[in-house]
């Protein structure tokens, strides 16, 4: 496993041959912040599997269903959630 926030790192962790690459941040407004659709180019362009990484919340996370990603993360989520976690997001 390795994470990346863009395409020279996403290369690089497919020269280590990871397995899962962590790509953030999906939501979390911060320097290396992408959004939906920069997120969808960037998983798109390796044949890893991909995790969604960064300010998922009870707000959005049906946002998380718009990516194109192997599973999601978020430990602000899991932090709000009271009782059993729901939803087709949660391959992993």
């Amino acid at each position: 496993m390795g994470s990346a926030h863009n395409i020279k790192e996403i290369r690089h962790k497919e020269i280590q041959k990871v397995k899962i690459i962590f790509i953030s941040s999906i939501f979390k407004k911060n320097k290396n912040y992408l959004g939906l659709h920069r997120f969808n180019f960037l998983s798109g362009i390796t044949k890893k599997k991909v995790v969604a990484l960064g300010g998922i919340s009870k707000i959005n996370i049906k946002k998380v269903n718009l990516l194109n990603c192997f599973g999601v993360s978020g430990i602000s989520y899991f932090e709000q959630k009271k009782g059993p976690i729901k939803g087709p997001f949660l391959n992993v």
